[in-house]
């Protein structure tokens, strides 16, 4: 019963030490360990696999009159079972199903509003919207808005800089 609980606590203690000392591996040797921990081997799949292993088994040692052999297979599937559910729980969370960060040409055929008015041959200011976030850029129009007026970007010259129109009702 001892080993197992130990087993247990030990995967609890190796769970803790892999959020705390993320990454922390790779660099003590230098790289070698490049990609070895990911995946299956992930310190986080491998602590799931032993605090299970070792729980069930003491579990099941503990209420049942099998012997430590029934404890340990138990304990090795449901160990198997979390390890597998950590691993797909971390794809999860680590996948990068947005692609690519949004960039400041795509601001082109967006609706804004101004907010600082645009003079003739100056800048001003307009709030747009960029993948949901609202955005302030400097703007020039080819003729003067005031303020609240409902532009559209026509082009996007730099990443902090807008060209816009009045949108036409």
């Amino acid at each position: 019963m001892g080993l197992f609980l130990g087993l247990g606590i030990a995967g609890i203690v190796l769970l803790a030490a892999s959020l705390v000392l993320d990454g922390v591996l790779e660099g003590v040797f230098d790289g070698a360990l490049e990609g070895l921990l990911d995946g299956w081997l992930s310190l986080p799949v491998i602590a799931g696999f032993v605090s299970m292993l070792g729980f069930t088994g003491a579990i099941v040692l503990g209420s049942t009159g099998l012997g430590p052999g029934a404890a340990t297979a138990a304990g090795a599937v449901t160990g198997a079972g979390a390890g597998l559910l950590t691993w797909r729980l971390s794809r999860a969370l680590a996948g990068d199903s947005g692609g690519a960060a949004p960039r400041h040409d795509a601001l082109v055929g967006s609706t804004g509003t101004v907010v600082t008015a645009i003079p003739v041959g100056g800048y001003g200011e307009v709030l747009l919207r960029l993948a949901g976030q609202p955005v302030k850029c400097a703007a020039t129009a080819d003729g003067p808005l005031e303020r609240g007026a409902e532009v559209w970007v026509t082009a996007a010259p730099s990443a902090t800089s807008v060209s816009v129109r009045p949108v036409e009702h």
